[in-house]
């Protein structure tokens, strides 16, 4: 790499280069946004991305050697193989690998027409593999800012290559010339996002499933398979990436506290929770989508909910549900149904939305009685009282805690509350993983988050002869007011349990206390709810946009079209009135204050141009006169002399100087006092003598003085 000295870069070529890095970044951070890319990717890309910019800024000028560049190449075609086989294990990752490091060869040694054409491309293909990978709000964002920067590239391009050929010698302001550029470019971008617009929303997108099945792209969370570990949901607690949205049909549901069930779990062995093994019930929806998942009699004091969940891509299978699901609503091919489980095919489990009808059991009572629920018997139950080797001393604690009391039920709230009353919350984990971690938690460190009270609880019901069982999920998140719905993050996981109950069923019970530093509704918070009420409106009406959604837009269109048409002069006719009473009463009330500000509004917008001009005038005409003057005063005093004299009818030409000005006046006495100022002008201005400031401050006022 060795230092170069270049000529000079013309505003075009800058500008044209400045383009085509802007659209390459565009394209990197839309890939980057997909969360598809690995660090030393990202890395290199974006330092080999400032490296160009220095260079093409002018802060440094370097120059690679072609035969490091070809050594780099070879070497990276020899290390491609490896990549494949053993890095990245698979084809489109290596693949992409190879593209960023050609994009990052090229970035920094680009010279040619050639490299530049390359460039393009590859930034094209950059934005090609975002539409693919991404799926959220921001890859729109780098979409407009790709248009933007497409055409300024393309048209600065053709710029820069009839200049070339016809070697045009006219000097150009850069600075104008890229103001002009840059405005050419939002203005067709504009057009262009005006015209596609509507085609936008009468075109089903297709694309996108015919290349969903190339790659995996989908957020990992942990917690939600059939085999979790202890610690794993206190871990992705600590993050806070939305995962569901849930709308409620009815507004009064939108204040419920509901917990939303994903994945039962049941065989424990001291450190592993993990559910029940084989296929299941296979359950097919029909044509309309719908399958019953639940009997739908009516229990005593139970009531229902209904809602729609659109669930992100969170490398799960599982469908989260609140309460007891009956009815579901979901464009699937198959459910499985295994211990409590609902899940969706590997296919089918990718950005899920589904309508659901769920019963809700009445809470804070536990009589409730289901004469037609068939008892827990043998291997089933057995399954479900399965205690791993652990330490002797939790199911003597259990016990100690029930003592003789005879009720499943109230031995269930009793370990629950104790737990809930005993124990702290905190999302640390232990600095060693224990030989034991249910003892550990309830012997030594007495304090941990939901997997542990949970996984604590159902171990010491089974101790007691009461089946028992983890479920992991979410809360209820929390209600964003712009978009409508309740937004779940990964940040409100959950763990609690559910025990079996003699004529009652599966039971919900929460061992965990609260948490003591619960997350506030900040101003960011707030401001953040902006952006997921986008992010929601991005997935319903742009990703999963389909034939339904277009139906639906043209019908909701067709709607207000009749509606405006036929009845918009009968709703003049009854708000006319109605409107000019309201008005009325606006103006007595604010009238006073309203006239004011706009009698000011319209005195600013005739005379404040002008006064401000005056008092500034006035402003440097005393500090000239304090002996503060400058040589930009001098222009000042000239112009002010010009007024007075165009007062006396007297008008400077444009073409004549001003020492050949103060000649051809006639009156002698103005003559004379016009040529004395000239020549204090002439010494302040280009002289720099600052004294003579205050001589032309008193031939003014005598030249004012002069009938």
């Amino acid at each position: 790499m060795t230092a170069v000295t270049t000529g000079a870069v013309s505003p075009v070529d800058r500008f044209f280069q400045f383009s085509l890095l802007g659209l390459l970044a565009s394209g990197y951070l839309a890939v980057v946004g997909s969360g598809y890319l690995d660090l030393p990717t990202i890395v290199i890309t974006a330092l080999a991305l400032l490296l160009r910019a220095a260079i093409t800024a002018g802060i440094l000028s370097l120059e690679f050697p072609p035969a490091v560049v070809t050594a780099a190449t070879l070497a990276y075609v020899g290390f491609y193989p490896i990549d494949y086989f053993y890095v990245s294990g698979a084809f489109i990752p290596s693949t992409v690998h190879l593209v960023f490091f050609v994009a990052v060869v090229k970035i920094v040694t680009a010279k040619t027409n050639r490299d530049y054409l390359l460039l393009k491309v590859i930034a094209f293909l950059e934005l090609l593999a975002a539409c693919v990978l991404s799926y959220s709000l921001n890859f729109f964002v780098f979409l407009l800012l790709f248009l933007v920067l497409g055409v300024a590239t393309f048209t600065s391009s053709e710029m820069r290559d009839s200049g070339s050929k016809l070697q045009l010698g006219a000097r150009i302001s850069g600075r104008a010339l890229s103001i002009r550029l840059a405005a050419v470019a939002v203005l067709v971008s504009i057009g262009i996002l005006l015209i596609t617009s509507g085609l936008f929303f009468f075109l089903p997108r297709t694309a996108r499933a015919a290349f969903q099945h190339l790659v995996s792209h989908r957020y990992w969370v942990a917690g939600f398979s059939n085999r979790v570990a202890l610690g794993e949901i206190g871990e992705i607690k600590k993050e806070n990436v939305p995962v569901m949205h849930v709308r409620m049909d009815r507004p009064e549901d939108r204040g419920l506290a509901l917990k939303w069930r994903g994945a039962v779990l049941v065989n424990f062995n001291g450190r592993v929770w993990s559910g029940l093994q084989g296929p299941g019930q296979a359950m097919r929806p029909d044509r309309g989508g719908q399958v019953q998942l639940d009997d739908a009699r009516l229990r005593p004091g139970a009531r229902h909910i209904s809602y729609a969940v659109y669930l992100n891509d969170i490398a799960s299978d599982a469908l989260f549900f609140a309460g007891t699901p009956e009815f579901l609503r979901i464009d699937a091919t198959v459910i499985r149904r295994a211990g409590g489980n609902y899940t969706l095919a590997f296919g089918d489990a990718r950005n899920v939305s589904y309508q659901v009808y769920s019963r809700l059991e009445a809470s804070g009572s536990d009589d409730l009685t289901d004469d037609y629920l068939e008892p827990l018997r043998g291997p089933v139950r057995r399954e479900y009282l399965q205690v791993p080797p652990i330490d002797p001393r939790v199911g003597e604690l259990a016990q100690k805690i029930v003592g003789a009391e005879a009720s499943p039920i109230v031995e269930a709230r009793l370990i629950e509350r104790y737990l809930k009353s005993n124990f702290g919350y905190t999302l640390e984990l232990p600095a060693t993983e224990p030989e034991d971690p249910i003892a550990d938690f309830l012997f030594r460190r007495k304090k941990g988050h939901c997997e542990y009270f949970a996984s604590a609880m159902a171990v010491m019901l089974r101790s007691v002869d009461i089946p028992s069982r983890v479920v992991t999920g979410f809360q209820s998140g929390v209600y964003n007011p712009i978009s409508g719905s309740q937004l779940i993050r990964t940040s409100d996981a959950h763990s609690w349990v559910e025990a079996w109950m003699p004529r009652r069923g599966w039971t919900t019970f929460d061992p965990t206390p609260p948490d003591p530093n619960p997350p506030r509704v900040s101003l960011w918070t707030r401001l953040g709810f902006y952006t997921d009420a986008a992010e929601v409106f991005w997935q319903d009406w742009v990703v999963n946009y389909n034939l339904d959604r277009q139906l639906q837009l043209a019908t909701k269109m067709g709607r207000s079209s009749r509606y405006v048409g036929q009845s918009w002069f009968d709703r003049l006719g009854i708000a006319g009135p109605r409107w000019w009473n309201e008005f009325l009463g606006f103006a007595k009330r604010y009238g006073l204050w309203l006239s004011s500000l706009a009698a000011l509004a319209l005195l600013a917008g005739l005379f404040g141009k002008d006064g401000w001009r005056w008092w500034s005038t006035r402003r440097r005409v005393l500090k000239v006169q304090r002996g503060q003057a400058e040589a930009s005063d001098a222009t000042l005093l000239y112009c002010r002399m010009l007024q007075v004299l165009k007062r006396r009818g007297v008008e400077k030409p444009a073409w004549l100087t001003p020492r050949e000005f103060a000649r051809v006046l006639e009156e002698t006495e103005v003559a004379m006092l016009v040529e004395d100022l000239t020549s204090a002008y002439n010494e302040l201005r280009f002289g720099g003598r600052a004294d003579a400031a205050g001589r032309m401050v008193v031939l003014l006022e005598r030249l004012e003085a002069v009938r």
